[in-house]
């Protein structure tokens, strides 16, 4: 009875989590016990198993019940073989299959959706797509770590699901580990209070290749630093490549130790710039496209994917968003996308959008204006042709977003908000004398508020 049960629900659970999710998290589950309200499941280690718990558990239990058995809850623990057995099991199904399991690594879920050919590839995030292409080919390693940085919805998470799907083709027999920097504290955290460290160690060690997303929230973490450090060295070592992301480059992640910024910086550092509009209007024709199977008949007027990607200038999340609801509301409604309807649809997300400066933009403007390098606008060079240009997007950063003096301190170089104080009272005051400040002032507005 419970054999067939089980079948049951795996046939059912491939169609809810897809083949790709089912494979690697809800095959090796082995179904040991139903009784008493509780089903028992074997798994291959306890970070299967939370994991399993976690992101399936509610699944599995529903799916259960729908069987007609009685579960209130899905429990997971490590196979009760002997440890001689398993331990002499391990060389045999090695010499059986070149290709080394993955079920047991502890990563996070692929999104099918993210692959290179969703991949809208312009100016901005080139050099990206084309250091992740390279990795992607699983070659001899040629940088590592390749670090990717930029804002929110630039597409670093996108890219980095996209090599590890490409991998996947290319060279199934690699151990691809992805996971976020909150997922491996996590697992390191729970290593520590089952005192299996040393399990952790071994696991994280074994992949082939280690990618880990917004490195930056392991910032101020000792411990966690101490152990990812560690296990960068040991991967960089054996020749294994380490892709990371995080939201702005590593010399500017607060509170991460210098040891870890120096090796972040050894490899590949590549910046996502902010989208510009052509690669927005790329993005939204490939949307448009992708929609039209699924909104039959939606008639779509001319100018509006000009004028959302004009308007829209914050991150793609918010641009893609913008452009599904656009799509649901003419579908409801039986209307025709014109540029009034998509006012209307859209008029939060445009008020939203009309003022969203961001401090990166006005630095980026600013240092292109003057010819100086951003990375010397923001470091700590004190030459007169570079400190003025920084008092200039100090002000402009302090006058045309919403930010506070520390924050916008934090944006250069970790500054204090005393020294940006000073920088915007030093603009001012030479405004009423320097009619080329107040000129260039002008021009920058204008460039920056459109």
């Amino acid at each position: 009875m419970t054999n067939e049960t089980w079948g049951q629900v795996r046939e059912e659970l491939i169609k809810r989590v897809g083949k790709h999710n089912y494979a690697t998290w809800i095959e090796p589950l082995k179904l040991s016990q139903l009784k008493n309200g509780v089903a028992r499941f074997e798994v291959p280690t306890i970070f299967f198993g939370d994991w399993v718990q976690r992101n399936y558990g509610d699944h599995i239990r529903s799916q259960l019940a729908s069987t007609g058995a009685t579960v209130d809850r899905v429990e997971f623990a490590v196979g009760t073989a002997p440890a001689q057995a398993r331990a002499a099991a391990k060389p045999a199904a090695k010499a059986a299959s070149p290709r080394p399991s993955n079920e047991d690594l502890p990563g996070a879920p692929l999104d099918a959706r993210f692959t290179f050919d969703s991949f809208v590839v312009g100016k901005p995030n080139e050099l990206a797509h084309a250091a992740a292409r390279r990795v992607a080919e699983g070659g001899p390693v040629s940088f590592n770590p390749l670090f990717l940085y930029g804002g929110v919805g630039l597409g670093k998470t996108h890219l980095m699901h996209a090599i590890a799907h490409e991998l996947q083709v290319r060279r199934p027999e690699l151990r691809v580990l992805y996971l976020s920097a909150e997922q491996f504290m996590y697992r390191f955290v729970q290593a520590l209070r089952d005192r299996q460290v040393m399990d952790f160690k071994e696991l994280f060690r074994s992949v082939d290749v280690l990618m880990v997303d917004d490195v930056q929230f392991i910032a101020g973490k000792d411990s966690t630093q101490e152990e990812f450090f560690h296990t960068f060295n040991a991967l960089v070592d054996a020749n294994k490549q380490i892709v990371i992301s995080a939201d702005r480059a590593p010399g500017e992640i607060k509170d991460l130790e210098d040891r870890i910024k120096s090796r972040l910086q050894c490899g590949l550092v590549v910046d996502l710039h902010p989208t510009d509009y052509e690669l927005r209007l790329g993005i939204l024709q490939q949307k448009v496209d992708h929609y039209r199977s699924q909104y039959r008949g939606l008639v779509l007027a001319d100018g509006v994917l000009e004028f959302l990607a004009h308007r829209i200038t914050t991150n793609v999340r918010v641009l893609e968003g913008a452009l599904t609801r656009l799509f649901a509301f003419a579908s409801l409604v039986g209307r025709e996308i014109t540029l009034d309807l998509a006012q209307d649809c859209l008029a939060d997300i445009l008020r939203s959008s009309d003022r969203k400066l961001s401090i990166e933009e006005i630095q980026r403007k600013v240092a292109e204006h003057y010819n100086v390098r951003l990375s010397d606008l923001i470091g700590p060079k004190r030459l007169r042709t570079i400190a003025r240009p920084r008092q200039v997007a100090m002000y402009l950063s302090k006058q045309l977003t919403p930010r506070s003096l520390p924050e916008i301190g934090r944006r250069f170089g970790g500054r204090d908000h005393t020294t940006i104080m000073h920088g915007v009272r030093k603009i001012e005051e030479l405004m009423t004398t320097d009619s080329q400040l107040s000129d260039d002032l002008q021009l920058l507005r204008r460039l920056l508020q459109g």
